[in-house]
């Protein structure tokens, strides 16, 4: 018998059905950094980001101990799914969620942050410039931030980013296409320079 850690998200799942609940402290563990990261992004408080995710757990407990969940070999993107409701429904209680539609397609302003690390210096100046930039992403409109945190600190393709805010895959590279011009308009304006 494989130990829980070598099972494939779905075999854990399927040995939580069979009432061996190792099997999703398993998929807790890998995968709450991940969607806790994305929470907290997106809510940007310790307190409301540790409910959300202690909601969204318990839904997908509750879901999966009442048989309704499907397996598709999607269960992270699944749970992402969930966490982005509950993260739209605090905002909606808190009448603050703004709406932004655009379409297109993706260029990336990230690849200039992976310069290689050679010392001490490089790596802090490297963690100003993301420092620097991550200051720049909240200045973005909320569906614009969004698709960035998904896409490259959560590493979701854009095939789940569309699934899961449930808009066309072409509006989901619209809007990272439309991040990155005011990503880099935002930059042009506090000159921060992204070359190493």
């Amino acid at each position: 018998m494989h130990s829980h850690s070598e099972l494939s998200d779905k075999a854990l799942v399927k040995a939580y059905q069979n009432g061996q609940s190792e099997a999703f402290n398993v998929l807790l563990h890998r995968h709450r950094t991940k969607v806790y990261s994305y929470i907290m992004m997106m809510v940007k408080d310790h307190d409301t980001s540790e409910d959300i995710f202690q909601d969204c757990f318990i839904r997908v407990i509750q879901t999966l101990q009442s048989g309704k969940y499907t397996d598709e070999g999607k269960f992270l993107p699944w749970v992402m799914r969930i966490a982005h409701n509950l993260i739209i429904d605090h905002f909606r209680k808190n009448k603050r969620m703004p709406r932004f539609e655009t379409e297109d397609e993706e260029f990336n302003v990230f690849d200039l942050l992976k310069m290689p690390e050679k010392n001490a210096e490089d790596k802090l100046i490297q963690q100003q410039t993301q420092d620097a930039l991550h200051r720049l992403i909240e200045q973005l409109p909320t569906e614009q931030k969004e698709v960035v945190y998904m896409r490259h600190y959560a590493d979701m393709s854009f095939n789940e980013i569309a699934e899961q805010t449930q808009v066309s895959i072409n509006t989901a590279l619209g809007r990272m296409r439309y991040a990155l011009i005011n990503l880099r308009k935002l930059m042009e304006k506090h000159q921060l320079e992204l070359a190493s």
